[in-house]
């Protein structure tokens, strides 16, 4: 009996293991995918009032496609459109922020125009904001009025983006060679 239950266990053990390849197998070739077509960096991001999400970030033609670092769908959790994208402030990341995004990150802050039409990020629920002044502390880091709070519409309002400072300076290349609202111009 005690022969049957070892026997027994040693298959349970290599089940579990053989997904767990599996699984990491997914997620290696998602992101062997998602890198293949190059203009790929690591990225975390941060809604008004939500928490940090690790991910990686792909300059398309016309959007900036944000990634969760551990999924297996190949379509962006978030897309910001190019033309209404600008990043406002940058920052170093704070002692805390260090712990969850790593050494050498920026924090930069991003203005989404009003005709963004970004996928949301799904809300990591009520009173996850840190302090009164929004996620920074900073009581003028309010969100503006017509801000998209966590999980809501995308509209007007402000996404953080923590960058190597190589990738933001690609970041603001990227956007310096298409503006916000240089749409407008090709318009007339």
């Amino acid at each position: 009996m005690g022969e049957a239950l070892a026997l027994d266990a040693a298959w349970l053990f290599a089940a579990f293991l053989i997904l767990l390849v599996v699984a990491a197998s997914g997620i290696a070739v998602r992101r062997f995918l998602l890198e293949r077509g190059g203009a790929t960096v690591e990225c975390g991001l941060r809604r008004p009032g939500g928490s940090w999400r690790l991910g990686l970030a792909s300059y398309q033609l016309d959007e900036f496609c944000w990634y969760r670092v551990f999924g297996f769908s190949m379509r962006p959790e978030q897309a910001l459109p190019r033309r209404d994208l600008a990043v406002i402030a940058r920052r170093p990341p704070t002692p805390e922020e260090v712990t969850i995004l790593g050494p050498g990150r920026i924090v930069a802050e991003c203005q989404l125009g009003p005709s963004s039409s970004a996928v949301p990020v799904e809300a990591d629920g009520p009173g996850e904001a840190d302090g009164p002044g929004g996620a920074d502390g900073d009581p003028g880091a309010a969100a503006a009025p017509g801000a998209a709070a966590p999980g809501a519409a995308a509209g007007p309002g402000t996404v953080d983006l923590a960058l190597a400072e190589s990738a933001l300076t690609g970041l603001l290349a990227w956007l310096e060679a298409a503006p916000p609202g240089s749409h407008l111009d090709a318009a007339r």
